[in-house]
């Protein structure tokens, strides 16, 4: 999958059939979709954007909706996101390129930052971003919508935290109803960090929303071994540019009882540091436990390390 990052946002699921396209003006604080009938990446001969036709439900949900779509090899196509909470969110979209028979050719990930209050954003999407080709793309949808907290979005690059600290989650592993998630830690400050335990976890659904009644258990060996998430929690010091992690461990087991799901995680490195929202999609099924793995020094991988000197 790829991943962009634009400025976009909230919650949209629906296919579009294939019309046309417009140029996508600059992504801002109160942007708003290309006027119908501009042509895509500014072509002469690209053909006029359309509203898209179907089921509103479709078309449109929680802000979020697509405004245009447009063919041929500079199709694109077009949507605008609404946010409509209290504070500033990043919004991360994943849009799957459909075939004629609603096959899923490709998709592509947009992350769209800090998208403010009240405030209407807009992007594109070019279908020459599918391995798939544009000419093969006839529809497109948004397969899932996360949104984050801006000041608690974890972060890979860019500008250091004012934290001093960058952390992300992986896409992690599973296997045979097991699931491993590692929750990635650097130091990008100027001065040593320490770190001695576990990180803290609070569950949350999709409304965002605590998720009660799961029991969070120290060492990732509490639900299955052989994971790299157990072994003591050993005191750390992480000097500028280290890093560390730990993994998170669950089973996605169902049986007696209602599933439980929790797209998101807040997680801060120990008490009284900064929280930060991940979505590693805790399928929890009905086992009622996740599993913490302590701390751990991300040593230097093989190939991250310079070559040697003649």
């Amino acid at each position: 999958m790829r991943h962009t990052v634009l400025s976009l946002p909230a919650a949209l699921a629906g296919v579009l059939l294939l019309t046309a396209c417009g140029t996508e003006q600059a992504d801002g604080p109160d942007a708003r979709p290309p006027a119908s009938g501009a042509p895509c990446d500014g072509q002469p001969s690209g053909a006029p954007a359309s509203p898209p036709s179907g089921d509103p439900a479709e078309l449109e949900r929680a802000g979020v909706r697509i405004t245009g779509f447009g063919g041929g090899s500079r199709g694109c196509a077009l949507f605008e996101i609404t946010h409509a909470g209290s504070e500033p969110h990043t919004y991360t979209v994943t849009f799957d390129f459909l075939s004629d028979a609603g096959a899923v050719l490709d998709n592509t990930e947009r992350t769209v930052a800090g998208v403010e209050p009240g405030r209407t954003v807009s992007g594109r999407i070019p279908l020459d971003e599918s391995m798939a080709g544009p000419r093969n793309v006839s529809r497109i949808r948004i397969a899932k919508v996360r949104s984050v907290p801006a000041d608690e979005a974890p972060s890979t690059a860019g500008p250091c935290p004012p934290s001093g600290l960058r952390v992300h989650a992986d896409d992690g592993d599973a296997a045979m109803g097991l699931r491993v998630v590692s929750v990635h830690l650097e130091n990008c400050g100027t001065r040593p960090y320490s770190l001695h335990g576990y990180p803290d976890v609070q569950l949350l659904d999709e409304g965002h929303e605590p998720v009660d009644g799961v029991r969070i258990l120290h060492d990732g060996s509490s639900v299955a071994g052989g994971t790299g998430a157990d072994g003591p929690a050993l005191p750390l010091v992480l000097e500028p540019g280290e890093r560390a992690w730990a993994g998170l461990v669950w089973r996605n087991t169902v049986q007696a009882g209602t599933p439980v799901n929790a797209p998101y995680v807040r997680v801060r490195a120990k008490s009284g540091a900064d929280w930060v929202t991940v979505a590693p999609e805790l399928d929890l099924g009905t086992t009622g436990k996740l599993g913490i793995g302590p701390w751990k020094k991300r040593e230097e991988e093989p190939q991250d390390r310079p070559p040697s000197s003649p």
